[in-house]
């Protein structure tokens, strides 16, 4: 297979590393006939983004987390709404087209497509020989890629090396043997092993099923057995059973006959009773009439009697609500005069409040007054304060003045007590040059202090203003208390003045209300008096004397009726007294209930009868059915054995079909050839050191051997041979390395199916610089033994990297924008 160009259009790692949406290889231009094709470019670039796609798999190998369907997805890698990976490449001379497409907008969907090119240099969907065709879905895409690649699993173990990838020695035995009966074409040995393990899988359910059917049969003849044992001595029973119904039956004869004769009789008493049940009838209807005229009467003289009852209530909430009223106004004339007893002081307010406000109005002007004062001591305590504190200012710096001057004094004094002194070198000596300057001080510290003589002065004088202010407006404090408790004593009078005064009105009102009132209970009663002395009215005796003589009409009536009831009731007692006895219906209901019992004795004695013949025919069933299961369970004992026999062989051929079997052999045979060019590579690259050998062959703790695989290698050095899980991970790289390839060396030379490029992702991380060296010298010894056109790799070490024939640097692919930040 041989990469021709790639497009990756969304991917992550393009977009975080390259800045761009989209990149486009042409590596048939970049590799131009190179064999080692070097991807450079710093951390995180792309560079596996762009190995991991360089093949037509449905996977991204360096970042899937477990092997086969289901450890990959696209969707973690895509970042746009649709995403696509556009791959040409060539193989076993004919060109193809896979193209990928990622949707991440609405639904998740994957579609793929193989095309391959026509001979009229068009692009056409792949059609397989089984007329399978790339039609978009992922299974038919998949199946197109394999038949043209082989399977994944032989191409990312054999020819492409992932970063990250699993190394051979970490294989399980099933899995080692698996992959390497796919790399020697063992494909049909293994679907004949898997056909013949389907077919003992098949007779071992069938197996169960018939051993099922064998356990029912023989369940079948217990409860057989179980059932004869039950139906034992069934004749016997038939012949008790039909003595049984016999003597049933005489005595149902005898309870009919009973039966007759007691009818007879009672259809001669017929006629008496039909005169009984008339007049016990009669009586019933008179009963009944009687009830409801008396039932009439009571319930008229109920309707009076609650008509008298709502004339008393009637009555009674009369004199209540006269009552109610009687009482609200009495009230209300209390309320009245309580108001007028003020009326004399209300009189006194309303002459008074107009004095008694002229009085506040003066009492609060003088409270203006004496706080204005009490503001002007406050103001003049302050200017004190200020006048004490300039004034002490003032003689701190008069008193640095004096001294100040008394220095500059004391300073000239001495050009009179040096040597010098009369002669002319004093106007020349150095010495005396700051007497000299404080000569010409002198006049202005003079001055400063006059001047601070005359501000002393000033503030002296305004001092002793501001204290006699003060002393004038001592007692303001005490003038601005004594007028505000004036003032608050004045305008609490006013306010009691003005409250009282505002009842004016309300006594006017009053004197009103209580003249009506007055009038109101006058119309009421007696004065004071209770209404509850009141009589009744001339229309409520009328009513009460009306429903008295309704009452005692209902009374004489009730009594005739009752009267007239007994009599007739009387009448039919007697006539009933008269009679004879009744029929006593206990003796047929005797003899009913006998010949019932009779009869359900008859049908007992018949049903048990026909059960007992139907157990005797069961039983003669039975023993034909013991017969028939002997034969049955006789001919599934057969099928047992041959099944058995038949699970066996396809039990053994699907062994030797397996991993353990003839695969195993094949990888036996195909071991030598594998090690040797392994051991071939390490020689020619790595020196004779170490040589490595496949067993499938391992032995337990016991010492015996069991099917599986290991990688033994022998150190030349030390003489030494051990698995190559124990030594050390840069020895563990090159060697399993070595066995990759040599893996793709017999791919290419025994079964035909030729890769033309190989792939290699960062494989050489844990080597030293001299091994690494090493490392490029192995690549180009299997691309000369292999006849492969080229391979690409990625590394992190420069100088590998510069040992390429050609290198594609992504650094020269890196968007404007970001080159430019």
């Amino acid at each position: 297979m041989q990469v021709l160009s790639l497009t990756l259009k969304g991917f992550r790692g393009i977009r975080d590393g390259l800045g761009r949406d989209a990149l486009s290889l042409d590596f048939e231009r970049l590799a131009d006939g190179a064999e080692l094709v070097a991807i450079a470019g710093a951390n995180g670039r792309g560079k596996s983004t762009v190995m991991d796609n360089m093949h037509p798999y449905l996977t991204m190998p360096s970042r899937a987390a477990v092997a086969g369907p289901g450890g990959f997805s696209y969707y973690d890698h895509v970042c746009l709404p649709e995403n696509e990976k556009d791959l040409t490449w060539a193989h076993e001379g004919r060109s193809y087209r896979s193209q990928v497409v990622i949707r991440l907008n609405g639904r998740r969907k994957t579609e793929a497509f193989l095309f391959v090119l026509g001979n009229v240099g068009s692009w056409m969907p792949l059609r397989l020989d089984d007329g399978t065709v790339s039609d978009g879905k992922i299974e038919t895409y998949t199946r197109c890629v394999e038949a043209v690649c082989g399977s994944a699993d032989t191409f990312f173990t054999s020819v492409f090396s992932a970063q990250g990838k699993r190394q051979l020695s970490t294989y399980r035995n099933a899995e080692i043997k698996t992959l390497l009966a796919d790399l020697l074409g063992q494909d049909e040995i293994r679907a004949l092993g898997q056909k013949a393990a389907e077919t003992a899988r098949l007779l071992k359910a069938g197996l169960s099923a018939i051993r099922q059917e064998l356990a029912g049969l023989d369940e079948e003849a217990g409860r057989i057995a179980s059932e004869r044992l039950r139906l034992d001595g069934a004749s016997d029973r038939v012949a008790q059973g039909l003595a049984a119904r016999q003597l049933a039956q005489r005595k149902l004869d005898v309870a009919r006959a009973r039966h007759a004769t007691l009818s007879a009789e009672r259809d001669q008493s017929r006629a008496t009773e039909m005169r009984r049940a008339q007049l016990l009838a009669e009586r019933k209807a008179l009963v009944d009439a009687g009830t409801q005229a008396i039932a009439a009467l009571k319930a008229q003289n109920q309707g009076e009697q609650q008509r008298l009852e709502r004339l008393v209530q009637r009555i009674a909430d009369r004199v209540s609500r006269e009552r109610i009223r009687s009482q609200a106004l009495q009230h209300t004339r209390r309320q009245c005069r309580a108001v007028l007893d003020a009326a004399g002081a209300v009189g006194h307010a309303v002459a008074r409040l107009p004095l008694a406000e002229r009085v506040l109005s003066r009492r609060t002007a003088q409270t203006l007054a004496c706080r204005q004062q009490a503001q002007r001591l406050t103001q003049c305590q302050g200017a004190e304060r200020v006048a004490e504190q300039k004034l002490a200012g003032i003689e701190r710096e008069a008193g640095k003045a004096v001294l100040q001057a008394e220095e500059l004094a004391h300073r000239f004094g001495l050009t009179d007590e040096v040597p010098c002194a009369g002669t002319d070198l004093q106007g020349q000596c150095k010495l005396l040059g700051d007497a000299r300057d404080a000569q010409a001080l002198i006049p202005s510290a003079k001055g400063h202090i006059t001047r601070l003589a005359r501000e002393k002065a000033q503030a002296q004088s305004e001092l002793a203003t501001a204290r006699r202010e003060r002393e004038r407006l001592a007692d303001a404090s005490q003038a601005v208390a004594w007028a505000e408790c004036r003032g608050d004593r004045a305008r609490e009078r006013v306010s009691r003045l003005a409250v009282l005064a505002a009842k004016t009105g309300e006594i006017a009102q009053a004197r009103t209300t209580l003249v009506c009132v007055e009038q109101e209970l006058a119309a009421l009663g007696k004065g004071h008096a209770a209404p509850a002395d009141a009589v009744e009215t001339s229309e409520e005796q009328t009513e009460r004397e009306q429903i008295g003589a309704a009452r005692q009409v209902v009374a004489q009536q009730l009594e005739r009726q009752s009267q007239q009831f007994r009599d007739g009731l009387n009448r039919l007692e007697e006539a009933l007294a008269a009679m004879p006895a009744p029929y006593d219906e206990q003796q047929l209901a005797v003899v009913v209930q006998t010949m019932t019992q009779a009869e359900e004795a008859v049908v007992a004695a018949e049903q048990l009868h026909l059960a007992t013949v139907r157990e005797a025919h069961q039983l003669d069933a039975l023993c034909g059915r013991v017969q028939t299961l002997a034969v049955r369970r006789s001919q599934v004992q057969t099928r047992i054995a041959h099944v058995e026999t038949e699970l066996g062989g396809w039990n053994l051929f699907a062994r030797c079909m397996s991993n353990d079997g003839l695969i195993a052999l094949a990888i036996d045979d195909a071991g030598p050839a594998l090690s040797g060019l392994a051991n071939d590579l390490l020689l020619a690259c790595y020196g004779p050191r170490f040589t490595a050998s496949i067993h499938t062959l391992v032995e337990t703790g016991k010492g015996e051997q069991r099917e599986g695989f290991d990688i033994v290698v022998h150190d030349g050095e030390s003489g030494e041979s051990k698995s190559v899980g124990l030594m050390s991970g840069g020895e563990r790289v090159w060697i399993n390395e070595c066995l990759t390839r040599a893996v793709a060396l017999y791919l290419a030379q025994h079964s035909g199916r030729r890769y033309a490029t190989l792939f290699s992702d960062e494989a050489d991380g844990p080597l030293d610089p001299e091994r690494k060296r090493m490392f490029m010298a192995m690549k180009r010894e299997v691309l000369r033994l292999g006849g492969y056109t080229r391979e690409f790799f990625v590394s992190q070490t420069p100088e590998l990297t510069a040992m390429a024939d050609v290198v594609i640097d992504l650094e020269t692919c890196i968007a404007p924008a970001q080159v430019t930040d």
